[in-house]
């Protein structure tokens, strides 16, 4: 089996879209890792979330807001053999992405990016009450740094961009 390293911005981009959810991490200041399954939404190179105003990963980003973005799409057990263990693998794609957090206040814009997330989830958009979008937090990550892999290719599973 071998890994494929993708690079063309068009490749990465499609594998984030087909993703439903994707783990972020951050690191405390004392170096404790903190990883959490989050949904998001994409646009224009940037990555957005959104969560409630305070918490411990509202801790660790005050404190630190550089993470780590891992986006993963799994589709099948893949092998070379199948009587040897080792040549059996996932094929996969993945995108890493490194950024820093930046929040959101504006009022009209979070209700955009918030409708950017319904959208993309229910495919329709939405009316907001003025507490529902005071009270929520939304980040905004830009992806300038991408890495981009699928693993699992074989002859007998060529890659699938």
């Amino acid at each position: 089996m071998k890994t494929i390293v993708h690079t063309e911005r068009e490749q990465i981009e499609a594998v984030i879209e087909a993703c439903d959810v994707c783990f972020i991490g951050m690191a405390d200041t004392d170096a404790t890792p903190y990883v959490l399954p989050m949904n998001f939404a994409c646009l224009d190179g940037t990555v957005y979330f959104h969560s409630a105003q305070e918490g411990r990963k509202i801790d660790i980003l005050e404190r630190n807001p550089n993470i780590c973005i891992t986006f993963c799409s799994v589709d099948k057990l893949v092998r070379q053999h199948p009587d040897v263990a080792c040549s059996y693998s996932m094929h996969a794609i993945s995108v890493v992405a490194w950024g820093k957090v930046v929040y959101e206040t504006d009022l009209d814009r979070k209700t955009e990016i918030l409708n950017i997330f319904m959208k993309r989830y229910t495919g329709k958009t939405f009316q907001y009450a003025s507490p529902a979008i005071r009270n929520v937090k939304i980040w905004k990550v830009r992806l300038d740094k991408l890495s981009c892999k699928e693993t699992g290719v074989s002859s007998n599973n060529p890659h699938t961009f």
